[in-house]
């Protein structure tokens, strides 16, 4: 379009100078005419019409003067060798109308250039609109190709640098490869090295073995011996009490004296009495029978002593005549020998403290702990009472344990300091458990269900699991003895090991998980900071949590959260005493603080399944015990009790329980997640 614009403005342009150059031409006579017939023909009219236009004879002279000779020679001789026509015009138009004519005509072609000089102008316009879009156009493009080459750049710097990165990753993988290499040999030098020691153990135990075989040999011929040399003795001694026949009958002799046959009896006594010590020399058994130590008897060899030498208290020793001593000694073993200085010259003897009452202890042992006087009266009850419980045990150190199996490490000094063993947590109260500085909720919980686990497998110190079995699937019966570390290993298993060390002090572990029916997938996704955006991970939570507990648990589960007066369970809940009314001040005359008999986990369970929540309670009917050992078919005898039962007796006492737990421990809830006992 602009090649065609820039042609259109030449041809006029030339047009426009031939027109000019024509009506110049008549005044320009000296000018070089180069044309064709018609054109010398035209000039020849103008000539004479311009000759005509002089106005006297002398300008006419003048014009011919300065005509060039050879021209006005030419001139003569072209007229003169051809015919000139003089006729008039055939239209008979005078010269006059002829020039008007011709200046109308030349007004009519000024008119024109004028139109056409216009058109020329707005044409240069728009060539100068195009020219300057045109340069915009240019400039752009050069940016454009600037920014091009800008990208070209910047891709093929991004494309050194995937280069690079590739090369790093491959230097990585091929690093990562030979470090598991090393990592692999040196494990498998390590296990060989192992094998190895345990190879030499073997062999030294063999060896043992053999030497205890010949040093069992060598005591069997010394006793062969030693009898022998009783027989012989007793053959000696009987020769020596014979009578002799000194003129009496021989047909007669004399019976054998009792006090023969009673030595005879009693040295086949004595050596049925013998028995070998640790050392392995014959050891002679006590006995009242036995008179008194005579010399050429026989001595016990002294063996190992595991008890206390002295004054040793003697379990067969009813606790009532313990003396001063073995009480103080029986009192550091359970770890309250603080008090052991002020006992001395209180108790006489064990039924002192038999005898005493929570004053008497208070005032004579200057006990202020109530957890001290609580463990106290709790181990003499045990020692009043006929039947030994199992939990007592388990003393203060292996509950510290428990803690970190329960994921509480952050109160093992409070209980260390409350000396609470066993036998405590059996009898553990709320209160107690405010006094340990333990005023989370969903701590109590945890403590509540990890007791109730130690109540089903009788008090088992090894019940709760810390490391993975080699199975890949796991029951309902085996999640609730996990750990707080076994439950951190599930996450790991099932992708989470990045959120898995935030139960660390959380308190979760299987019994938690299985036994509280507020506990669900959204509790867990909480303690383990889960944001709530993260809808997918959640749901992948959900999905594992759901599998973990069991299909017949996770119904329970959610018929509990669907029931209408259904709260969920709060983490960051705390629990305080319950404000007594005016109506409970008697009773607190009459008990101490200490006496509650709030229990945390309640001992006896409550008769019927109650509702929780107005859902009724039924045990999950998975679970086939705690152990995995003790599982039974369905099928089995009915004579034949396990953990089943057991568990479902507990299983429906904690829900029971806990049904009167929450309507009497966490009724009061503040607006800010305050609770009330």
């Amino acid at each position: 379009m602009f090649l065609d614009a820039r042609e259109m403005i030449q041809v006029t342009h030339e047009h426009f100078g031939n027109i000019k150059d024509f009506s110049n031409s008549m005044y320009d006579l000296g000018s070089p005419v180069s044309a064709g017939p018609l054109q010398v023909v035209q000039l020849a009219e103008d000539l004479r019409l311009a000759l005509e236009l002089q106005p006297n004879q002398e300008d006419r002279d003048s014009l011919r003067a300065q005509l060039p000779t050879e021209t006005a020679q030419a001139l003569m001789d072209w007229l003169q060798t051809g015919t000139v026509n003089l006729c008039s015009p055939s239209n008979n138009e005078t010269y006059q109308e002829r020039l008007l004519r011709l200046e109308g005509d030349k007004e009519s072609l000024v008119l024109q250039v004028s139109v056409l000089t216009d058109q020329v102008e707005a044409q240069g316009e728009k060539i100068r609109d195009l020219e300057s879009s045109l340069e915009e156009h240019r400039q752009k493009l050069s940016s454009t190709e600037e920014m091009l080459q800008q990208e070209l750049m910047s891709r093929t710097s991004l494309e050194t640098q995937k280069l690079d990165l590739m090369d790093e990753v491959s230097y990585l993988k091929l690093k990562l490869v030979s470090m598991e290499e090393t990592h692999t040999n040196d494990l498998q030098q390590e296990v060989k090295h192992l094998k190895s020691k345990v190879e030499e153990l073997e062999g030294e135990k063999s060896q043992y073995e053999r030497k205890l075989r010949a040093t069992k040999v060598q005591l069997m011929q010394n006793t062969y011996r030693l009898f022998v040399i009783f027989v012989k003795l007793e053959e000696c001694i009987l020769s020596d009490q014979s009578p002799l026949s000194s003129g009496v009958d021989s047909g007669q002799q004399s019976p054998v004296s009792p006090e023969n046959r009673k030595s005879h009896r009693g040295i086949k006594k004595l050596w049925g009495k013998i028995r070998r010590s640790q050392s392995g020399s014959p050891v002679q058994v006590h006995d009242s029978d036995l008179g008194e130590f005579k010399r050429g008897g026989f001595r016990a060899t002294a063996g190992p002593r595991l008890a206390r030498s002295g004054n040793t208290r003697d379990l067969k020793v009813p606790f009532s005549k313990w003396n001063t001593e073995q009480v103080c000694d029986w009192l550091e073993d359970i770890g309250l020998g603080q008090y052991g200085i002020l006992a001395r010259p209180w108790v006489t003897s064990g039924q002192t403290l038999l005898s005493a009452n929570t004053q008497d202890l208070e005032k004579e042992l200057a006990i202020k702990n109530p957890l001290h006087r609580k463990k106290l009266q709790l181990a003499i009850k045990t020692f009043s009472s006929k039947l030994r419980e199992k939990s007592a045990e388990l003393d203060h150190i292996w509950v510290t344990r428990w803690l970190d199996d329960i994921g509480l490490p952050q109160y093992k000094d409070q209980f260390n300091e409350g000396r609470v063993d066993g036998q405590m947590l059996q009898y553990l109260t709320v209160n107690d458990l405010l006094f340990l500085k333990v005023t989370s909720q969903l701590h109590h919980l945890s403590i509540k269900c990890a007791i109730h686990v130690l109540h089903v497998n009788k008090f088992n110190a090894n019940c709760l699991k810390r490391r993975p079995s080699n199975e890949n699937q796991f029951t309902p019966s085996e999640v609730v003895q996990w750990s707080n570390h076994r439950v951190m290993e599930w996450l790991r298993s099932v992708d989470l090991a990045e959120y898995a060390p935030n139960l660390r002090g959380s308190g979760v572990h299987g019994g938690l998980i299985m036994l509280e029916p507020r506990f669900n997938s959204d509790t867990l996704a909480m303690l383990l900071n889960i944001p709530p955006q993260k809808t997918l991970l959640r749901r992948h939570l959900t999905t594992n949590f759901h599998s973990l507990v069991g299909g017949q648990a996770q119904q329970e589960k959610r018929e509990y959260t669907e029931a209408p007066s259904y709260s969920p369970l709060s983490i960051t809940a705390k629990v305080k005493p319950k404000k007594l009314g005016f109506s409970n001040l008697t009773h607190l005359r009459r008990r101490r603080p200490d006496d509650s008999t709030d229990y945390v986990c309640p001992i006896e369970s409550s008769s019927g399944q109650s509702a929780l929540n107005g859902v009724q309670v039924r045990p999950y009917a998975g679970f086939r015990g705690l152990s995995p050992i003790l599982d039974r078919e369905p099928d089995r005898p009915r004579d034949q009790v396990g953990l089943d039962d057991i568990f479902k007796s507990f299983y429906t006492r904690s829900f029971s329980t806990s049904s009167s737990l929450t309507n009497r421990t966490y009724s009061h809830t503040n607006t800010d997640n305050n609770t009330y006992y």
